[in-house]
């Protein structure tokens, strides 16, 4: 720490000087992967460069250095997709919640004969984490890991919200809880219909572990008047299970 001509303290992070700004350039780096795994396919470096609002060349400049950390590859026509390396930074992500949560998705997935995920808080969207397709099933929804939605859809963002502390509340000043959170809560699980994706129901539970982000627990499926509140039991017991596995 040190004192300017003024008085004033400098390199100290807890003083009351302004907060250093923000890398604009790392910013925009971020954005790019964020941009690549919700689209979910290859894009165009111009595509890319309009998602971000800046010119090509710039979207050139960021694309080249993910492209040295093997962040992003390109194909034989140009277009650019999430590379190899991010699959091994995504490992390493809540690896404890996702290696407690796999023998239960399989097993929630092979006993509904449902696709089975969990999925977690990311800010103010809900991300799959890891998801798992029965075994058996003559056909299955596809859960992709890395699917996002708002906090305010579907029945695992419900599920999360009804878990969500005063405190955490607090650190999302633009949401509010759905009236379906307090059921969710006083049930143990929450449900939803044609609200992220047309003709498909998902059921979930909520899954909250000290040091862990909050979590549900779900299944999507194509709505066909299954029970809900078996799924939802079976749901329940689940994300028990993986709570005591993480304690």
């Amino acid at each position: 720490m040190t004192t300017g001509p003024g008085g004033e303290t400098a390199g100290d992070p807890t003083g009351d000087a302004a907060p250093a700004p923000h890398s604009q350039t790392l910013s925009r780096g971020i954005r790019v992967l964020e941009v690549l795994a919700e689209r979910g396919a290859p894009m165009t470096i111009a595509s890319i460069a309009a998602a971000l609002g800046v010119h090509r060349s710039i979207a050139y400049r960021i694309l080249r250095t993910l492209e040295d950390h093997g962040l992003v590859v390109r194909d034989r026509s140009g277009s650019v997709q999430l590379g190899p390396r991010m699959a091994t930074l995504a490992r390493s992500v809540s690896r404890d919640l996702q290696a407690a949560a796999l023998p239960q998705l399989t097993a929630v997935a092979n006993d509904l004969s449902m696709t089975a995920f969990l999925a977690v808080l990311d800010r103010r969207d809900v991300v799959t984490l890891v998801a798992v397709e029965p075994a058996h099933a003559h056909a299955s929804v596809a859960q992709r890991p890395g699917t996002r939605h708002p906090l305010a859809s579907g029945a695992p963002g419900i599920a999360i919200q009804s878990a969500l502390t005063d405190s955490q509340w607090r650190t999302l000043p633009d949401e509010h809880p759905r009236d379906e959170a307090a059921d969710a809560r006083a049930r143990g699980y929450a449900t939803s219909h044609d609200e992220v994706i047309p003709g498909l129901a998902s059921v979930a539970a909520p899954l909250a572990v000290t040091g862990q982000p909050v979590a549900a627990v779900a299944v999507v499926y194509v709505a066909n008047g299954r029970d809900t509140a078996a799924i939802g039991a079976r749901l329940a017991q689940a994300a028990a299970e993986i709570a005591a596995d993480l304690r």
